[in-house]
């Protein structure tokens, strides 16, 4: 009886979840034939195409050039999302909590956020030199304000109850802070740091471009200028599965540890 329940329950969900499937597959072969036959019969023959890029595709994984460009280009963002994200939330939080840290702040972390970061780089590089540290000051840029925005924010939002009834019961300000204040704050710093990823992969590109450090972007800025396209298309599709791995450890690590995020992300 209650396996037939189940059933009935689960199979509605496993249809939806084929056809969901099947679509996303039908639509990437039809990407990949328009690409394959529009660079055939409009592009010049260096052009990357499907077959070619599948052609080139397993000695360009193995290759130590790339495999050592993939680990030091992956290595700076972790990094650097690691150091944006305990200084975006110790700043958000102190911004979100304390009037004077946000009158202070404010107006400098909105501005740098919406200036763009190829600005910043010159200034970077003279800074941190032409070298890796130039790459990892860049990526902690990049990530930072948006971590520090949504912080504050969700520091913002702490429903007032929370707060009066850590007064009532004389908690410490550790507690406030960190077990009351951050805590509440989490859907806010997640969506900052879902953000902050995407900004730091483009931003440790770009510093590779601009000051040719070793590394996926570099890699594919070299083998673009020598037409060799079809192993630069490699290098995005690494950047791409990256950014495809960072979202699907988040959702795991959603349900897994926070399933009232999703219910709270369902009834808005």
């Amino acid at each position: 009886m209650i396996v037939e329940i189940f059933k009935k329950h689960q199979m509605p969900r496993l249809r939806f979840l084929n056809l969901d499937l099947c679509a996303k597959i039908i639509a990437g072969i039809m990407i990949l034939v328009i690409w394959q036959i529009g660079v055939a019969l409009f592009a010049a023959n260096f052009v990357a195409k499907p077959l070619s890029i599948i052609g080139v595709f397993p000695d360009v994984i193995t290759d130590e050039v790339f495999i050592e460009a993939t680990a030091a280009t992956l290595s700076a963002v972790i990094k650097g999302l690691f150091i944006a994200l305990i200084a975006g939330t110790i700043v958000g939080v102190a911004m979100g909590r304390v009037k004077f840290f946000d009158r202070l702040l404010n107006l400098y972390i909105n501005g740098f956020y919406t200036m763009p970061m190829v600005a910043a780089l010159p200034l970077l590089t003279i800074w941190f030199g032409y070298e890796s540290n130039a790459r990892l000051a860049t990526i902690v840029f990049a990530a930072f304000f948006s971590i520090a925005m949504s912080a504050r924010d969700g520091a913002r939002a702490v429903p007032p109850e929370y707060l009066e009834v850590c007064s009532a019961y004389r908690a410490k300000p550790y507690h406030i802070w960190f077990d009351i204040t951050v805590f509440s704050s989490l859907p806010y710093l997640i969506a900052g740091f879902r953000l902050a990823a995407g900004r730091a992969l483009v931003g440790a590109v770009i510093a590779e471009f601009f000051i040719s450090l070793d590394g996926l972007g570099m890699y594919i800025l070299s083998h673009t200028r020598s037409f060799q396209h079809n192993e630069a298309v490699v290098g995005v599709l690494m950047l791409i599965a990256f950014g495809l791995t960072f979202e699907s450890t988040m959702n795991w690590v959603m349900r897994r540890y926070f399933p009232w995020y999703r219910r709270e992300g369902r009834g808005a």
